[in-house]
C-alpha cells in the first residue's frame, strides 16, 4: 500500500510539474500575440489555467471513479464522441479556424472533440480486447475495434486533421498488438495503413505543399517553409542554456502557433538544450511510471487502459518533438500538458486520473499482468 501511495504521489507530482511549467510557457510564448490580437496579454494564460482547473477536477473524479465502470459505458462514450465530432460541421456550433473545423463552441467554451476521440478509442479497445482476448486471433474478432476506430478516423480526417487521424491509427494498432493480434494480421493492417498515408497527402494540395516544405523549407521561406524555418531559428538561438525565461524573440509574431503546436521551439529558445532535455526526462519518467501501473494492474482491462494512456502521451510527445525539429512534416499535434489548449490538458489529466484508479486497485505485488496477455504469452 505504501508503495502504491508513493507511485501515485510521484505521478501526480510529475503531472503538476508539467502543467505548471506549461502555464508559464504558454504565457511566455503568447503574451505579445495575445496583447496584439486580443488586447489582453493574459488571454491564452487564463484559458490555460481554466483548462488546468477543469483537468484537476477530471483527474480527481476519475481517480475515485471505478475504472471498471468505463467498460459498461464504452458504447455511450463512443456514441457521445461521435456526436461531438459531428457537431463541428454544424453552423453556429462548429468553429472554423485556418480552414479546419475542429472545434465546437458550447456555453462560451471551445471543445476539440478529436482530443477526446483518442481516449474514447483507448477505452473502447481496452474494453473489447480484455473481454475477447481469444477472439482477436481471428480477423472477425478484430472487426469491432477496427470499425469503431475507422469511424472515428473518418470523422477526424474530414475536419480535416491528418495528424490526429494518424494518432488514432497508431493507438488502434498498438491496442490490437498488446491485445493479442497475430503477427500475420499486424502486417496485414500495417502495410496498407502505411501505403495510405501518401494517398492522403496527395489528395490534399496543402499537405503536399507541407511535404515539399519539409524536404526543402528554404524553397518557400515566406510560404509553407516559413514556420519550420522560424522554429529552427528559435531552437538554434537557445543554444545550451537558452536566452532566459520570457526572453524569446521568435514569439514576437515570427513563429506561428508559438503557444500551441510549436511551444517546444520557444521552450528550446528560452531554456536551451539542457532545459529541453530535462523536460523530456520528466515526460519519460511519467511514461515509465504509467507503464509500471499497467504492469501491476489487477486485470487485463486495467493494464490495457494504463498502457493506452502511456502510449498516447509518449507517442504524441515524440511526434511534437519531431515536428518542431523538422524531423517529420509539420502537423498539428500539441505537446501533452504543455501546449495551449484547454481540451487537451483536461483530457490528458483525466487519463492520468484513470491510471491512478488502476494503480489504487492494483495488487501491489508486481504481478506482471501483461504476461497474461496472449500477445506476450508463449501461446501467442
Amino acid at each position: 500500500m505504501k508503495k502504491t501511495n508513493k507511485q501515485s504521489l510521484i505521478i501526480v507530482g510529475l503531472v503538476f510539474a508539467l502543467v505548471t511549467f506549461g502555464c508559464i510557457m504558454v504565457y511566455s510564448a503568447s503574451f505579445y500575440s495575445a496583447k496584439y490580437h486580443y488586447g489582453n496579454e493574459y488571454f491564452f494564460l487564463i484559458k490555460q489555467i481554466m483548462g488546468v482547473i477543469m483537468g484537476i477536477c477530471a483527474m480527481v473524479f476519475f481517480a475515485l471513479f471505478d475504472y471498471h465502470l468505463l467498460k459498461k459505458f464504452r458504447w455511450w462514450i463512443y456514441g457521445i464522441t461521435m456526436v461531438l465530432l459531428a457537431l463541428v460541421f454544424i453552423p453556429g456550433i462548429g468553429v472554423e479556424s485556418y480552414g479546419a473545423k475542429r472545434w465546437i463552441s458550447l456555453l462560451g467554451f471551445s471543445i476539440q472533440p478529436s482530443e477526446i476521440a483518442k481516449f474514447a478509442l483507448v477505452i473502447f479497445a481496452a474494453s473489447y480486447l480484455s473481454e475477447n482476448h481469444e477472439k482477436v486471433k481471428t480477423l472477425k474478432g478484430l472487426l469491432p475495434v477496427i470499425l469503431v476506430a475507422g469511424s472515428l478516423c473518418v470523422m477526424v480526417i474530414i475536419e480535416p486533421s491528418m495528424s490526429v487521424t494518424m494518432c488514432l491509427a497508431f493507438v488502434t494498432l498498438f491496442m490490437l498488438i498488446i491485445g493479442g493480434m497475430s503477427k500475420k494480421h499486424t502486417l496485414m493492417f500495417s502495410v496498407p495503413a502505411a501505403a495510405f498515408v501518401p494517398l492522403l497527402i496527395v489528395l490534399e494540395p496543402y499537405r503536399l505543399k507541407r511535404l515539399m516544405a519539409f524536404l526543402d523549407p528554404w524553397s518557400s521561406p515566406q510560404g509553407e517553409g516559413f514556420q519550420l524555418i522560424q522554429s529552427l531559428y528559435s531552437l538554434g538561438s537557445g543554444g545550451w542554456f537558452g536566452v532566459g525565461l520570457f526572453n524569446s524573440r521568435q514569439k514576437y509574431l515570427f513563429l506561428p502557433f508559438a503557444e500551441s503546436d510549436f511551444i517546444l521551439s520557444i521552450i528550446g529558445e528560452e531554456v536551451g538544450f539542457i532545459g529541453t532535455i530535462l523536460l523530456m526526462a520528466v515526460f519519460l519518467t511519467l511514461v515509465i511510471f504509467l507503464i509500471k501501473v499497467a504492469l501491476n494492474a489487477k486485470d487485463r482491462f486495467g493494464a490495457m487502459l494504463a498502457s493506452g494512456v502511456a502510449f498516447i502521451i509518449g507517442v504524441q510527445t515524440l511526434l511534437n518533438i519531431a515536428v518542431v525539429t523538422g524531423s517529420i512534416p509539420p502537423t498539428g499535434l500539441p505537446l501533452p500538458f504543455i501546449s495551449s489548449g484547454g481540451t487537451s490538458v483536461m483530457v490528458f489529466m483525466a487519463g492520468i486520473g484513470v491510471c491512478l484508479n488502476v494503480l489504487k486497485q492494483s495488487k501491489g505485488n508486481c504481478e506482471k499482468t501483461f504476461k497474461k496477455l496472449s500477445f506476450f504469452s508463449k501461446k501467442g
